[in-house]
């Protein structure tokens, strides 16, 4: 058993547990300690995957138990895997320093990084699964972890976020059990495997009721991707600090509801079984209306966060539709927006984290000319936001591109209605961002001008992480023929 993966997902989990049990009271020790603890584990991930790349999958495969025959717990490190785990160690650091700074008028920072910790541990767990058991422990694990920090203030409306997002999990989990009942019955194993874990000869005479289980799976695991009409408790968890909607959003909960999408298709029932049915149809048709109403409701939306939260929503169903192309090139382009979007949406909630900490400043009107007295912000925030337009060479683009052209080569009518509905969430999107742009720089005048000399930057802890993730979101725009190499090379052995 190689212990890289097994640590990458048990240190983060255990130093939490341990930071919950000693309650430190001395902020600088707390911090430090978490701290040390994330850059450790993304150390962890990091040579898993270096270990992956020189020695491949099998070198980093690890079973940490065994409940009789069928059943493990156990990670393996594929080509996804490789993807979502960079995502996690390089993005996880970089909220921790922010949160050090933001959380400290929040109060309760001993229990928010006791589960910000373990948080970590979890979504590792679900990145470096190796069959559908192990994903769908952490998987359930996660909404655990993160319960608490979406409820963090404990006031009225987190504590109602906090029962949708329970209700909406655990409805979830139901369906995604179902179908472990029929991959047992029908795959013989749960283990992932590239083409379909599926047995033929026990499939014969059953085909469409496998695919109806596929549909309860795609809405299961829906949830956390915040399908439409499974979208609401996104919106709602908006009230959790900014640290945790930016994790919520960019990396942890959708990513990882997208991620299983992903296996579940490609590595469970398989794309070729799934190709041109009635199901993949229904896939198509509901992550391509979710893509526009999620932009119409960011449009429509005055709270900022809120604002950033529908966006989310639109844009996982960018990913969601990709994968349900059930194509090389849909795969490629929804692993491409997993990555851009990731580094994206978590520089935009940083933002609107900062000007939420500076000024207290919640809603788009109360935005005219903070470009002024918080002009790093301002320019993540532009830079981030010509991403999420779209607008070349930056990384949205990008993976937008290769999701249309992806549609566009299936040369299928739903697949057609997805790229209509990715042009129409393009022009929402420049809508509901530059309106934003255009009141940090271009105010009007109004008695509430005279309140930005008050105002300044946020302390480095803040500004430093908005500075790296500008720099690195331009520098994965500018890597973008490397990473379409690297993930076509994933998608030709999954699909």
């Amino acid at each position: 058993m190689h212990l890289f993966p097994v640590l990458s997902v048990l240190f983060p989990i255990f130093a939490g547990a341990v930071l919950w049990h000693l309650q430190p009271a001395d902020r600088r020790w707390r911090n430090q300690y978490a701290m040390t603890a994330v850059l450790a584990s993304s150390v962890f991930i990091f040579a898993s995957l270096l270990l992956t790349a020189r020695f491949g999958a099998d070198a980093t495969e690890a079973t940490l138990l065994r409940f009789g025959h069928h059943f493990a717990i156990a990670f393996r490190i594929d080509g996804a895997s490789t993807v979502f785990g960079a995502i996690i160690a390089t993005l996880w650091p970089l909220t921790t320093l922010y949160a050090f700074s933001y959380m400290e008028h929040e109060g309760r920072e001993n229990k928010f990084f006791s589960f910000f910790l373990m948080t970590y541990g979890v979504v590792a767990g679900i990145a470096f699964a190796r069959d559908f058991f192990t994903l769908y422990l952490f998987y359930e694990l996660m909404t655990l972890a993160t319960l608490p920090l979406v409820m963090h203030s404990m006031d009225a409306k987190a504590r109602s976020a906090g029962r949708k997002y329970l209700i909406y999990s655990m409805s979830g989990a139901t369906l995604i059990f179902i179908v472990l009942v029929f991959f047992m019955n029908y795959g013989g194993s749960l283990n992932f495997t590239a083409g379909g874990l599926l047995d033929m000869s026990l499939v014969k005479g059953h085909e469409n009721m496998l695919r109806i289980v596929f549909l309860l799976g795609f809405f299961g695991f829906g949830v956390k991707a915040a399908v439409f009409p499974l979208h609401d408790w996104l919106p709602s968890a908006s009230v959790a600090p900014t640290p945790v909607t930016a994790l919520l959003h960019a990396v942890a909960v959708v990513k990882s509801g997208a991620f299983a999408i992903m296996r579940l298709i490609y590595f469970g029932f398989g794309a070729d079984f799934l190709r041109g049915s009635a199901v993949q149809h229904i896939a198509l048709t509901v992550s391509a209306v979710t893509i526009v109403f999620g932009s119409a409701m960011a449009l429509r939306s005055p709270h900022l966060k809120r604002r950033l939260a529908y966006s989310t929503v639109s844009n996982l169903s960018y990913i969601v539709f990709a994968f349900a192309l059930m194509t090389e090139g849909g795969f490629v382009g929804g692993l491409a927006h997993m990555i851009y979007h990731a580094v994206i949406k978590i520089t935009l909630f940083f933002c609107a984290g900062a000007i939420l900490h500076q000024s207290e400043r919640e809603y788009v009107y109360e935005l005219e000319g903070m470009a002024k007295p918080m002009p790093v912000t301002a320019a993540a925030f532009t830079v981030a936001s010509l991403g999420l337009m779209g607008i070349p060479p930056l990384g949205g683009f990008i993976s937008k591109f290769t999701i249309g052209s992806a549609a566009a080569a299936l040369n299928d009518p739903f697949a057609t209605l997805g790229a209509v509905a990715l042009i129409l969430s393009a022009v929402l999107t420049i809508l509901y961002m530059v309106t934003v742009i255009v009141r940090l720089y271009f105010p009007l005048q109004s008695e509430d001008l005279t309140k930005l000399s008050e105002l300044h930057e946020a302390d480095w802890r803040m500004t430093v992480p908005l500075g790296i993730l500008t720099v690195l979101a331009l520098l994965l725009a500018l890597s973008s023929k490397g990473i379409l190499a690297f993930l076509q090379g994933v998608g030709g052995a999954a699909v």
